[in-house]
This record gives structure tokens, C-alpha cells and sequence, in this order.
């Protein structure tokens, strides 16, 4: 396997910040910081992408994000809001190919930013072609035991 910062802290091999852990999770600071208190909470196995991460993961690591962002709110970190972000994929900004959920304090004016063309309106009968298809694929992983 290719080297990875996120193994290399969970081994201890590579210094991090600890905010949590326990057997499945880690959260600690992020090195790049958007805003002040920018936390990522990682799963202890390495997952390159969240498909790979069985689901019971999945839910602690969306648990542990919930109540970080709860104690971000309570901890003196005076954000006005809290965004969860995760990036799978390269087209999708991943970066580091092991499962991380950013939960990034937002602050009026700060330099964190998702840009996109928020006025574009498809037509319900796309809409509704692309749901079915996605609602297929849903029920055909469900058929596979997924």
C-alpha cells in the first residue's frame, strides 16, 4: 500500500492533534485550516473512498462529526455555523485517498467556499429520470445484501 498520513497517525507514526478517539474513529485538527477549529474526524481502518467503509463505520463517523460540531459551538470557538464536508473522489476534491470528514466552523466573511450554480432548474421529467435510475441502483445494492 501506498504511504498514508491518516495510517501514519493512527499508528502514531505521524503527530496529530487528538480531539477524540476510540476504536473506530479519530478526530483531530487539520494541519490547513479553513477557519479556526477545522477538525476531521477519520476512521481508524484505512477506506479509500466512503463506499469502501462498511456502514456501521459510516454511522459513528457521522455520530462523532454531530457531537464534535456540538463541542465546537460549546468550546469558546465562536463560529456562527458548522459545515460537514466530505470529498470522495478526485473530481470531488479528495486529495487524501483515505475516508475524512471535514467539520469546518464558519464565520461571517471567512474564506471557505462551495461554488456552484445554484440557479440551474433541470426539468422535473429529468428529475425524475435521474431518480429512478439512482432508485434502481439503490435497489439492486439492497438485493446484493448491501
Amino acid at each position: 500500500m501506498v504511504s498514508c498520513v491518516f495510517c501514519d497517525i493512527v499508528t502514531t507514526q505521524a503527530p496529530a492533534s487528538i480531539v477524540y478517539q476510540d476504536e473506530r474513529v479519530m478526530a483531530l485538527m487539520d494541519i490547513n485550516p479553513v477557519t479556526v477549529g477545522h477538525t476531521l474526524v477519520i476512521p481508524r481502518q484505512h477506506y479509500a473512498f466512503l463506499a469502501d467503509m462498511d456502514e456501521p463505520t459510516g454511522m459513528h463517523l457521522f455520530k462523532i462529526a454531530q457531537r464534535l460540531a456540538a463541542a465546537i459551538r460549546m468550546s469558546g470557538v465562536t463560529c456562527e455555523g458548522i459545515n460537514l464536508f466530505l470529498a470522495d473522489g478526485e473530481a470531488a476534491f479528495q486529495d487524501v485517498f483515505h475516508v475524512h470528514l471535514h467539520v469546518i466552523p464558519r464565520y461571517k466573511g471567512d474564506s471557505f467556499q462551495v461554488a456552484a450554480d445554484w440557479d440551474i432548474k433541470p426539468p422535473r421529467a429529468e428529475l425524475d429520470l435521474v431518480a429512478g435510475q439512482i432508485r434502481a441502483a439503490y435497489e439492486r445494492l439492497q438485493g446484493a445484501g448491501g
